[in-house]
């Protein structure tokens, strides 16, 4: 058993908060378990920090930019610290939508229409036949994530109007919400998410009370059953390890569309993994307890 955990938080991206809640959360649940925790607070210095805390292992509960995304994976690959959740390749692709979605499609995973476009096409409400979505192609947390209805104005000077150079244009799927955790490679549950108001943006993910989950999910036998093979399926093309999970679109059609894998999943109080681990059996403390036993380097030494 590895003893000294560190645990990675905060970071340098627009997801921040969110990481601090995350890597608060995980602390508690691994002192709970035994483990001596250090919490550490991401900045530019992090070689530095962890060459001098000397942990057995590190939990990575960054989100966004540096933190999932390969590059503090590549880090620790070179400090030969092994570290929870996916490795370096699988964050990287999962991370940047556009290289996900063309693996995705290659293995016969259905995605939404789409296409990467500049900010400026973008702004210019000519891109795709309302309604559509803009999205940033490299952000987690539904952050920057615009929908475009029939009618709307398009301003890129907007507060909401996602942010990068590049942006990535799908076609809005009218339909429901689900997302299905997958650990170790075997699909775990799916729940719907039913918000109050809106679309499953940051506000309603992060916020208590705001969106309903409903696990599992009240949809028909075979679609959930499609749902699980979908995240397996997307998972295994990554190369993805730990946990992860698939955002899917069930749409008015009849069909599951594939939006995303997210290789660092939230461990908050309103994050799903957490919720669906625990309807299959495996309680908060497990689950991340089960994330350090497992946790590694892609490169042996």
């Amino acid at each position: 058993m590895s003893h000294h955990v560190a645990v990675l938080k905060g970071g340098l991206s627009s997801e921040r908060e969110v990481s601090l809640n995350t890597g608060k959360a995980v602390a508690q649940a691994l002192k709970s378990k035994g483990y001596k925790v250090t919490e550490v607070d991401v900045d530019n210095n992090i070689s530095a920090a962890l060459t001098e805390i000397k942990p057995d292992v590190v939990f990575n509960a960054l989100h966004g930019t540096y933190g999932e995304d390969g590059c503090i994976q590549g880090v620790l690959e070179f400090l030969r610290i092994p570290y929870t959740h996916s490795g370096v390749m699988a964050s990287a692709v999962a991370m940047h939508k556009p290289t996900a979605k063309v693996l995705f499609e290659s293995v016969g995973i259905k995605c939404a229409e789409g296409k990467v476009v500049t900010r400026q096409e973008a702004a210019s409400g000519r891109v795709m036949e309302a309604p559509y979505v803009i999205k940033p192609i490299d952000e987690g947390s539904s952050v920057g994530v615009l929908i475009v209805l029939d009618g709307d104005e398009v301003n890129e000077n907007d507060e909401g109007f996602p942010q990068g150079d590049n942006l990535l244009i799908e076609k809005y799927i009218s339909g429901r919400e689900l997302s299905v955790a997958v650990m170790e490679g075997k699909a775990l549950g799916v729940v719907e998410i039913k918000p109050k108001d809106g679309f499953y943006d940051y506000r309603n993910k992060y916020t208590s009370g705001m969106t309903e989950y409903l696990i599992p999910a009240p949809v028909d036998e075979k679609i959930y059953k499609q749902a699980l093979e979908m995240a397996e399926k997307a998972d295994k093309i990554l190369g993805c390890r730990g946990v992860s999970r698939a955002d899917i679109r069930y749409g008015d059609d009849g069909k599951l569309y594939m939006l995303e894998v997210n290789t660092h999943p939230g461990m908050t109080s309103t994050s799903l993994v957490p919720k669906i681990a625990a309807k299959s059996g495996m309680d908060f403390e497990n689950l991340v307890d089960r994330l350090v036993r497992i946790a590694r380097c892609d490169i042996e030494a």
